[in-house]
């Protein structure tokens, strides 16, 4: 098992930018976008960049990139933008995105209403819950305040996400905010891990689970399902994304767990 993913997506996305780069000089070499100026010439490169992304099966946090990434170029450029902007705008890119390019995981915050629910899902009693790729701390804050008598910890690679989620939860007693690779830390005290990843790490992610977490631990997925897994059952949390958590119960007959463990997720009847 493996954290690391091929770095193979920015070359594609490399040859993608150039692709449409070359289909919007060869237009206007041959005289059909003649009348455009420039800005909407880059314009065109980005939609080109965008639609062949999706047609090469691309992530769908690229396709934003793409599409502006040219008209950005040109735009800053006519407006003789300081160099100092464009510093501030890598660095600001690569503390907020630090892992996104390696990992393929992007920047996804939990809304209220999903912390919510999975708060009201679990059983009372304090329990100990991880969230990995925690971004800027969005769960990890509302489910310390949902959850008192809980300890929640939140683990986040990017310094910029991780650095805020200290600050914002710094009064809150029960709220652990980690920044590191959730890969490399251990998962056995955990009952709850919680993930809000991308379908790309999600089979590593049970691999992990099945490994360390106890028996009758509950490792909960937002959004994307394991592949090849059947869930214990589905939460739907009827919110304005139709947001449902995939849950997974760590089987006590497993050979990779020692011993049995009290199982901590309710009743099937609470699930969707």
């Amino acid at each position: 098992m493996t954290a690391s993913i091929s770095a193979s997506p920015i070359l594609r996305a490399v040859t993608v930018q150039i692709g449409a780069l070359i289909l919007v000089l060869l237009l206007a070499r041959l005289g059909v976008l003649a009348a455009i100026p420039l800005l909407g010439l880059a314009t065109l490169q980005g939609a080109l960049a965008a639609a062949l992304a999706t047609a090469f099966r691309a992530s769908p946090w690229w396709l934003p990139i793409h599409l502006f990434f040219m008209p950005a170029l040109i735009l800053g450029a006519e407006l003789s933008l300081p160099n100092w902007f464009w510093a501030g705008g890598a660095a600001l890119l690569i503390l907020v995105y630090w892992t996104v390019f390696q990992t393929r995981v992007p920047l996804f915050l939990s809304n209220r209403k999903t912390v919510e629910a999975l708060a009201e899902a679990l059983p009372k009693g304090t329990l100990r819950v991880l969230d990995i790729g925690s971004g800027t701390g969005s769960f990890v804050r509302r489910f310390a305040e949902l959850r008192p008598e809980s300890h929640v910890v939140g683990i986040e690679a990017a310094p910029g996400p991780a650095w805020l989620a200290r600050r914002l939860a710094r009064n809150l007693a029960n709220a652990e905010l980690i920044r590191g690779n959730f890969f490399g830390a251990d998962w056995n005290e955990f009952d709850v891990v919680y993930a809000f990843l991308s379908p790309v790490p999600m089979t590593a992610v049970w691999e992990k689970a099945s490994c360390e977490m106890r028996p009758g631990a509950v490792l909960v997925s937002n959004s994307f399902p394991i592949p090849g897994v059947a869930s214990d059952g589905v939460l739907s949390v009827g919110d304005r994304r139709r947001t449902q958590l995939f849950c997974y119960t760590i089987p006590a007959d497993t050979k990779l767990v020692p011993k049995a463990r009290h199982r901590i997720w309710p009743r099937r009847q609470r699930m969707a």
